[in-house]
């Protein structure tokens, strides 16, 4: 299974969200390969505290690989080379959990057909190998999103592949949500890109959902609220709901949410249940990741998202 993770804006907590629903696919069974295709910001190292691929690797990332600079793409075993050590631990029956960095210092550049086939055949060969291969592209419109929808159309996967699934990151904000859909159904945005790329509208629609990160509740404005305060998040919660249904991003495109969490704040990482019991962070978070790496393995809860 091929999971995609996009997002408009930087912020939205798409990366991190990614890297958490990695390591909770893990613990479930899952083989699951991590491809940071961040080519302008690979920081995904950063995020499973791993100190020499925090910015990407100099030998051989992702980036290199799909430029034809490197004949293989670098990879790391994220248990064995973490610093962190509750992370280092695989529970029995957890699967294995690999990272494909990206470059220190990659960036944009402009497509080509050799780039598309060299992203196809990558896809396939991680596919062969994992259960889930997660692919976190950067913020936006990018030569690596477009490169990914090009790889994955119909033209140039097999018929019989493994499932593929795009997710759309954003924040419950206003701006965020306004952002969030022209990313997806404006001109120029995913969904032309798709089309343009042999994929039929409702076809690609299909697998497509989103993912509302840091959403508040009344214990965003501290221990001890107001009646006011909670009256206005009720409201801003349901403009907000309105706002992205007008949008096209309402609840039949929603696949769950995450909790703002207090912790992420300060430091963007893989949240444990250690974290819990430690009392660092809070249940409601390992809950929504563990809720929605489930759906995300499961086909009919996919299909069935808020209908």
């Amino acid at each position: 299974m091929l999971i995609f993770s996009s997002s408009d804006k930087g912020g939205t907590g798409r990366s991190v969200t990614s890297c958490n629903l990695a390591y909770r696919l893990s613990l479930l069974g899952q083989d699951v390969a991590y491809l940071d295709f961040d080519f302008g910001s690979p920081t995904a190292g950063a995020i499973f505290e791993i100190p020499t691929l925090e910015r990407g690797t100099r030998n051989g990332g992702l980036h290199s690989y799909i430029r034809g600079r490197a004949t293989e793409p670098v990879r790391a075993d994220i248990r064995t080379t973490t610093e962190r050590q509750v992370l280092k631990e695989r529970p029995p029956g957890s699967g294995k959990l690999t990272l494909f960095p990206g470059d220190v210092g990659g960036a944009e550049f402009s497509l080509t057909n050799e780039h598309i086939k060299k992203a196809a055949e990558l896809f396939q060969t991680v596919e062969r190998e994992f259960d889930v291969c997660i692919v976190d592209l950067s913020a936006g419109r990018s030569s690596a999103l477009d490169m990914s929808l090009q790889a994955i159309s119909p033209k140039n996967r097999p018929k019989k592949a493994e499932a593929v699934r795009w997710l759309l990151f954003h924040r419950w904000t206003t701006q965020h949500v306004i952002a969030a859909s022209g990313l997806l159904l404006e001109e120029n945005g995913i969904l032309s890109c798709a089309l343009a790329a042999g994929f039929a509208r409702r076809e690609f629609l299909r697998l497509v959902r989103t993912i509302r990160t840091a959403v508040p509740d009344a214990s965003a404005f501290g221990k001890k609220t107001t009646a006011e305060q909670d009256a206005w998040l009720s409201r801003s919660d349901d403009i907000l709901k309105t706002l992205a249904k007008s949008r096209g991003l309402g609840l039949d495109m929603l696949a769950g949410t995450t909790p703002l969490e207090p912790m992420l704040l300060w430091r963007e990482q893989v949240i444990m249940d250690v974290d819990v019991k430690r009392r660092l962070a809070d249940k409601a978070t390992t809950q929504a990741f563990e809720e929605l790496a489930n759906k995300l393995i499961d086909d009919e809860a996919w299909e069935g998202f808020e209908r």
